[in-house]
Protein backbone atom coordinates (compact mmCIF):
# COMPACT_ATOMS: atom_id res chain seq x y z
CA UNK A 1 0.00 0.00 0.00
CA UNK A 2 2.45 2.46 0.63
CA UNK A 3 3.89 1.75 -2.75
CA UNK A 4 0.51 2.55 -4.29
CA UNK A 5 -0.02 5.67 -2.06
CA UNK A 6 3.45 6.60 -3.31
CA UNK A 7 2.56 6.30 -6.79
CA UNK A 8 -0.90 8.49 -6.06
CA UNK A 9 1.84 10.96 -4.65
CA UNK A 10 3.37 11.14 -7.42
CA UNK A 11 0.73 10.99 -9.57
CA UNK A 12 -0.90 13.97 -7.82
CA UNK A 13 1.92 16.11 -7.58
CA UNK A 14 3.10 15.77 -11.50
CA UNK A 15 -0.71 16.29 -12.01
CA UNK A 16 -0.60 19.78 -10.19
CA UNK A 17 2.65 20.43 -11.62
CA UNK A 18 1.62 20.08 -15.27
CA UNK A 19 -1.10 22.14 -14.62
CA UNK A 20 0.95 24.84 -12.99
CA UNK A 21 2.83 24.85 -15.76
CA UNK A 22 0.19 25.28 -18.18
CA UNK A 23 -1.51 27.90 -16.09
CA UNK A 24 1.94 30.02 -16.38
CA UNK A 25 2.18 29.26 -20.14
CA UNK A 26 -1.26 30.65 -20.33
CA UNK A 27 -0.34 33.47 -18.25
CA UNK A 28 2.49 34.30 -20.07
CA UNK A 29 0.46 34.29 -23.23
CA UNK A 30 -2.02 36.65 -21.97
CA UNK A 31 0.87 39.24 -20.19
CA UNK A 32 2.43 39.21 -24.10
CA UNK A 33 -0.39 40.14 -25.25
CA UNK A 34 -1.15 42.76 -22.63
CA UNK A 35 2.80 44.03 -23.13
CA UNK A 36 1.69 44.19 -26.80
CA UNK A 37 -1.62 46.29 -26.54
CA UNK A 38 0.08 48.78 -23.97
CA UNK A 39 2.75 49.14 -26.66
CA UNK A 40 0.19 49.85 -28.64
CA UNK A 41 -1.18 52.50 -26.92
CA UNK A 42 2.17 53.80 -25.99
CA UNK A 43 2.88 54.36 -30.03
CA UNK A 44 -0.38 55.50 -30.30
CA UNK A 45 -0.37 58.44 -27.22
CA UNK A 46 3.35 59.15 -28.85
CA UNK A 47 1.50 59.97 -32.42
CA UNK A 48 -1.14 61.61 -30.85
CA UNK A 49 1.45 63.92 -29.40
CA UNK A 50 3.43 64.72 -32.19
CA UNK A 51 0.58 65.53 -34.28
CA UNK A 52 -0.31 67.81 -31.56
CA UNK A 53 2.74 69.31 -31.01
CA UNK A 54 2.53 70.20 -34.88
CA UNK A 55 -1.00 72.00 -34.54
CA UNK A 56 0.65 73.74 -31.66
CA UNK A 57 3.47 75.02 -33.51
CA UNK A 58 1.16 76.04 -36.44
CA UNK A 59 -0.94 78.20 -34.12
CA UNK A 60 1.77 79.72 -33.05
CA UNK A 61 3.04 80.58 -36.32
CA UNK A 62 -0.21 81.81 -37.52
CA UNK A 63 -1.04 84.11 -34.19
CA UNK A 64 2.76 85.23 -34.68
CA UNK A 65 2.17 86.59 -38.50
CA UNK A 66 -1.20 87.82 -37.28
CA UNK A 67 0.35 90.24 -34.22
CA UNK A 68 3.27 90.75 -37.09
CA UNK A 69 0.51 92.05 -39.17
CA UNK A 70 -1.54 93.96 -36.40
CA UNK A 71 1.88 96.39 -35.36
CA UNK A 72 2.46 97.11 -38.76
CA UNK A 73 -1.00 98.09 -39.74
CA UNK A 74 -1.11 100.30 -36.76
CA UNK A 75 2.27 101.85 -37.74
CA UNK A 76 0.65 102.43 -41.23
CA UNK A 77 -2.52 104.10 -40.07
CA UNK A 78 -0.92 106.26 -37.35
CA UNK A 79 1.08 107.41 -40.05
CA UNK A 80 -1.68 107.84 -42.54
CA UNK A 81 -4.24 109.03 -39.98
CA UNK A 82 -1.74 111.97 -38.39
CA UNK A 83 -1.03 113.68 -42.15
CA UNK A 84 -3.50 116.28 -42.23
CA UNK A 85 -4.09 116.34 -46.78
CA UNK A 86 -4.70 111.96 -45.85
CA UNK A 87 -6.55 112.17 -42.81
CA UNK A 88 -10.19 112.69 -43.76
CA UNK A 89 -9.79 110.28 -47.39
CA UNK A 90 -11.50 107.13 -46.77
CA UNK A 91 -9.06 104.57 -47.29
CA UNK A 92 -8.87 101.17 -45.84
CA UNK A 93 -5.70 99.04 -45.26
CA UNK A 94 -4.74 95.77 -45.35
CA UNK A 95 -1.79 93.67 -44.47
CA UNK A 96 -0.53 90.27 -46.04
CA UNK A 97 2.17 88.35 -45.48
CA UNK A 98 3.66 89.89 -42.59
CA UNK A 99 4.87 92.92 -45.12
CA UNK A 100 2.61 93.55 -47.71
CA UNK A 101 0.18 96.79 -47.19
CA UNK A 102 -2.94 97.31 -49.53
CA UNK A 103 -4.48 100.11 -49.76
CA UNK A 104 -8.21 100.87 -50.83
CA UNK A 105 -10.51 103.47 -51.15
CA UNK A 106 -10.34 106.93 -52.31
CA UNK A 107 -8.15 110.12 -52.20
CA UNK A 108 -9.03 113.89 -53.16
CA UNK A 109 -5.90 114.19 -55.85
CA UNK A 110 -3.28 112.18 -57.43
CA UNK A 111 -0.67 114.10 -54.98
CA UNK A 112 -2.58 112.62 -51.59
CA UNK A 113 -2.59 109.03 -53.39
CA UNK A 114 1.07 109.24 -53.70
CA UNK A 115 1.85 110.51 -50.30
CA UNK A 116 -0.34 107.87 -48.72
CA UNK A 117 1.45 105.61 -51.05
CA UNK A 118 4.75 107.20 -49.77
CA UNK A 119 4.06 106.78 -46.71
CA UNK A 120 2.59 102.88 -46.01
CA UNK A 121 5.99 102.17 -48.29
CA UNK A 122 8.41 104.23 -45.99
CA UNK A 123 6.75 102.51 -43.35
CA UNK A 124 9.29 100.35 -40.81
CA UNK A 125 8.37 96.73 -42.03
CA UNK A 126 6.36 97.13 -45.16
CA UNK A 127 8.54 95.58 -48.16
CA UNK A 128 5.45 96.29 -50.91
CA UNK A 129 2.45 98.11 -51.07
CA UNK A 130 -0.29 97.22 -53.15
CA UNK A 131 -1.88 100.93 -54.65
CA UNK A 132 -6.03 100.14 -54.97
CA UNK A 133 -6.47 103.97 -53.71
CA UNK A 134 -9.28 105.97 -56.35
CA UNK A 135 -8.62 109.42 -57.25
CA UNK A 136 -12.22 111.00 -56.77
CA UNK A 137 -12.34 115.04 -56.06
CA UNK A 138 -14.37 116.12 -53.52
CA UNK A 139 -17.53 117.13 -54.50
CA UNK A 140 -18.69 120.82 -54.78
CA UNK A 141 -22.09 121.71 -53.20
CA UNK A 142 -23.89 124.86 -54.89
CA UNK A 143 -25.33 127.29 -52.59
CA UNK A 144 -29.01 127.80 -53.59
CA UNK A 145 -30.26 124.43 -52.80
CA UNK A 146 -31.22 121.17 -55.54
CA UNK A 147 -33.42 124.13 -57.81
CA UNK A 148 -30.47 125.88 -58.66
CA UNK A 149 -33.21 129.06 -60.27
CA UNK A 150 -33.03 131.32 -57.28
CA UNK A 151 -36.79 132.08 -58.53
CA UNK A 152 -38.71 130.32 -56.49
CA UNK A 153 -41.51 132.33 -54.53
CA UNK A 154 -40.93 133.47 -51.20
CA UNK A 155 -42.98 131.89 -47.93
CA UNK A 156 -45.33 133.69 -47.17
CA UNK A 157 -46.24 135.17 -43.36
CA UNK A 158 -49.25 133.13 -41.77
CA UNK A 159 -51.15 135.40 -40.03
CA UNK A 160 -52.24 134.68 -36.44
CA UNK A 161 -55.51 133.37 -35.15
CA UNK A 162 -58.15 135.20 -32.84
CA UNK A 163 -59.63 132.05 -30.88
Amino acid sequence: MTKTRMALGLALIGAVAFAWAGVGRAQQGAGEKVGERLDEAGKAIKRGLQRSGEAVRESFARTKTSVQNMGIEARIFGRLHWDKEINGSPIELEVKDASVAILKGSVPSAAVKAKAVALARDTVGVTQVIDQLAVNPPTRVVPGGPRGTGDAPAPRPVPPSNL
